[in-house]
């Protein structure tokens, strides 16, 4: 009979998932981030009359507004049961690909995936439908910092345990985006 392994108390074992994610930077498999059904998570957002350009069509600026919506609620929801609301993140890189023009008005779903985990960073992925089609996709690159020194800093090893559940979390392909109205019926 083989012996029993040591007991390893949980901090224990989360302090050692973290030092091996900070060996090597953890990604996700490939993700097609114009596929609705692949995200576990969507923030619903209204377009605005002043989203529209002089073309008549949401202008390229508004984009980056709906991302940011998309994370900001993605981020909040995550650490909602925790009480955790301090986010120290600074946007260091962001990638827009638009892929079909968008009219006002009308709701429209911005999904979040967090696509890498490293020491001080992530990146996630995000898609942005209206009535089902992908009008754009893009990637970020969010650095969590030191408020005092303006320096990246590692994640908190508590946050860095929710974004890995997040990370390889399974989406939810029987979700029916039609019917959802609010971000707490989206997980």
């Amino acid at each position: 009979m083989p012996p029993a392994a040591p007991c390893v108390s949980q901090q224990d074992h989360i302090q050692n998932q973290h030092k091996s994610m900070r060996k090597n930077k953890m990604t996700a498999d490939p993700f097609n981030l114009s596929q609705l059904d692949s995200y576990h998570y969507l923030e619903k957002v209204s377009t605005r009359y002043s989203d529209q350009d002089p073309m008549g069509h949401i202008n390229n600026v508004a984009y980056a507004a709906y991302i940011e919506a998309g994370r900001l609620g993605y981020f909040l929801n995550l650490m909602a049961p925790s009480g955790t609301v301090d986010l120290n993140y600074v946007l260091a890189n962001l990638n827009i690909d638009y892929r079909a023009e968008m009219h006002f008005p009308g709701n429209i779903f911005v999904g979040v995936k967090i696509l890498s985990l490293g020491t001080s960073s992530l990146t996630t992925g995000y898609g942005i439908f209206k009535d089902s089609t992908c009008h754009a996709t893009a990637t970020c690159v969010n650095v969590n910092i030191d408020i005092a020194t303006r320096k990246s800093t590692p994640i908190e090893i508590q946050f860095k345990q929710l974004l890995l559940a997040e990370f390889t979390a399974k989406p939810n392909r029987e979700r029916d985006v039609s019917q959802q109205r609010s971000p707490e019926n989206l997980r």
